[in-house]
């Protein structure tokens, strides 16, 4: 069985979320031009509070304009697991995605 991503309960792992500023745009070159494919934005979290929390849109959500520290709520989150490995260790990251940001 393949585990394709998990529904975080929001409020427990989350909190209260705040805008804190873009991440980073992945973008491809497709047919010859380039092509957005997701944004990276970055929250504070009142409940994970020992770093941002990163979470990343599909380009169909548009770029998203908040102010700093506005509050905001994910729609559909989902959180994904990557493995890699270094030397003989491996490792995991967590990813956040959603559609997309809205006010609160």
């Amino acid at each position: 069985m393949e585990l394709k991503y998990v529904i975080p309960n929001m409020e427990q792992t989350f909190g209260n979320l705040e805008y804190a500023g873009e991440g980073k745009v992945e973008q491809r070159r497709i047919n010859g031009r380039m092509t957005t494919l997701s944004r990276s934005y970055n929250l504070y979290s009142d409940v994970q509070r020992a770093d941002d929390i990163e979470v990343i849109l599909p380009n169909e959500a548009g770029e998203k304009f908040f102010e700093h520290e506005e509050k905001v709520k994910l729609v559909n989150a989902r959180i994904t697991a990557e493995g890699y490995k270094i030397g003989d260790r491996g490792f995991t990251n967590y990813k956040l995605h959603a559609d997309d940001i809205v006010k609160a």
